[in-house]
């Protein structure tokens, strides 16, 4: 599993022919915000409740013990700057049906770029086959999930146009350059997309969604005495346009230059055990790459979590409490439901120390006999559901963040990283961080940059001995892959001491 700061999942519109595809109603609906009811969503993907009944029962025809139908539209737009201007700007649609069949633990999938009712019933006899039997599959009661919003908008990214985007980012460059007379180069991109989504399941639950995103980042490069350094901010949140702001911009800009020049004055700590003082916010990549992902259902239902057996044991101290929230209003992570319709939820994963619950999809909920946890997530149309975090985060302990690094008297204070990485099975981790400080006698002393820390998630969680009460959600551009498939994820900490973990810096 990895977790990178940035990457782009660009949703082709190519056909393997090479054909662009764009759906009929396209350019007549461009622009326009759906109603929030059912038949506004059937309406635009052209379907109406007797067809998702018909692909339904097609899907099931062979004794399956479950089928769902996941629509999905999405637009996305993307401009770069660079040396100045912007000299780059893209834009994708993502349109078509995914089927899914379940037989027991078995899935059968397809999928669809043609939303017509020939294809339809042509890819949902595909994924029937995964079933063996013959059924005769009456129509059901259809139940309307009405969802909650989590993410309200002003603004639709429909509505706004690229010439009222392109203002933001040159401000991002203009700033940067003239903060700074050692900047040499400032790239900047402003990403956003738009989802339509409708999913309709065997069980009669018809659901839909319009989901909104945004990113935006900048990298300053600076070059001082031939050495140079450089250093990249980024925000990303489910809004619309009202997220550009100059203010935004401003914040940005004065942090990549400070952070930047501060590289210039930061070594590389020595290698070796100590201490470690993760920082609030962004440190929250610990919890997830470390042990997120091994809270993941798939992996302890298949016995490859290292976790899979201590279900209802004591896993840290009593004062750690971890949760996966979908429900952050804005959080790149945040869904209204999940990708199988299921509602979203804020799941305690482990409480006063003790590991509560897994983070469950449809297939995992059903094999260990509770609710799924609103966590059956997919990249898109074409692939299946899995067990995904949404926005996964500790939550306040009862220190203070300058009690906790007074606490520590040769160690290291982590705050930027770049990715993680963690194997699964044995729950072995590494993280390369960007910038961090020593602490040498209680204090944050010399800035340190460009290490590894290396660790054992659930030695890592046991040996958290100390958690700040300064929680912060980190609102950077983080998307998690996993089996081949990206996700947006949001996460966050407090300060958090961990007894001991394995340093690679310079060897002495």
């Amino acid at each position: 599993m990895n977790l990178k700061r940035r990457e782009f999942i660009k949703i082709s519109s190519i056909t393997a022919a090479g054909s662009l595809i764009v759906p009929p109603f396209f350019n007549s609906c461009k622009g326009v915000r759906l109603s929030d009811n059912a038949e506004s969503y059937l309406n635009h993907f052209e379907v109406t409740k007797d067809l998702l009944q018909k692909v339904i029962s097609a899907a099931m025809e062979k004794g399956a013990d479950y089928a769902d139908l996941f629509f999905e539209h999405t637009l996305e737009n993307y401009s770069s700057l660079e040396d100045g201007k912007v000299n780059s700007a893209y834009s994708n649609i993502g349109y078509g049906v995914g089927i899914r069949v379940l037989k027991g633990e078995q899935t059968g999938y397809a999928y669809s770029e043609s939303i017509t009712a020939d294809a339809m019933l042509k890819a949902a006899r595909t994924a029937a086959n995964i079933a063996d039997g013959t059924a005769v599959v009456s129509p059901v009661r259809i139940n309307e999930f009405i969802s909650p919003s989590y993410y309200p908008l002003k603004t639709s990214w429909e509505d706004t146009s690229v010439k009222d985007k392109i203002p933001f980012i040159q401000r991002m460059n203009d700033n940067i350059f003239a903060a700074d007379k050692q900047v040499i180069k400032v790239n900047a991109v402003l990403g956003d997309s738009t989802s339509y989504i409708l999913f309709f399941n065997s069980d009669g639950e018809l659901a839909w969604d319009y989901r909104p995103m945004v990113l935006l980042y900048g990298v300053c490069i600076m070059e001082k005495n031939g050495q140079v350094e450089n250093f990249f901010v980024g925000r990303s949140h489910r809004m619309g346009s009202e997220f550009l702001t100059n203010e935004l911009i401003d914040e940005l800009s004065k942090e990549v230059v400070a952070k930047t020049s501060l590289l210039y004055s930061a070594t590389k700590p020595k290698a070796g055990e100590m201490e470690v003082v993760m920082g609030a916010g962004e440190s929250g990549i610990l919890l997830h790459e470390a042990i997120g992902h091994a809270f993941e259902a798939d992996f302890n239902r298949k016995n490859t979590s290292i976790f899979s057996d201590k279900m209802g044991q004591k896993v840290a101290e009593d004062f750690v409490k971890i949760v996966d929230d979908g429900t952050l209003q804005g959080k790149r992570g945040a869904i209204n439901f999940d990708d199988e319709g299921n509602p979203t939820e804020k799941t305690v994963i482990v409480n006063n120390g003790i590991l509560t619950s897994y983070l469950h999809d449809r297939i995992s909920a059903n094999y260990y006999k509770v609710n799924p946890t609103g966590n059956g997530r997919r990249q898109d149309f074409r692939n299946i559901p899995i067990p995904r975090m949404r926005c996964t985060y500790m939550e306040n302990g009862p220190h203070k963040r300058d009690e906790i690094i007074a606490s520590v008297k040769n160690g290291v204070y982590v705050e930027s990283f770049s990715n993680g990485e963690v194997n699964i099975g044995q729950g072995d981790f590494t993280f390369f961080v960007k910038l961090g400080y020593l602490i040498e006698n209680g204090k944050l002393t010399k800035p340190i940059k460009d290490f590894n820390i290396i660790g054992n998630g659930p030695q890592a969680l046991a040996d958290m001995i100390m958690v700040g009460d300064d929680l912060e959600i980190n609102n950077g551009i983080w998307t998690c892959g996993k089996d081949g498939q990206g996700a947006p994820n949001s996460m966050g900490i407090p300060t958090v001491k961990i007894k001991k973990l394995t340093v690679g810096g310079i060897t002495v």
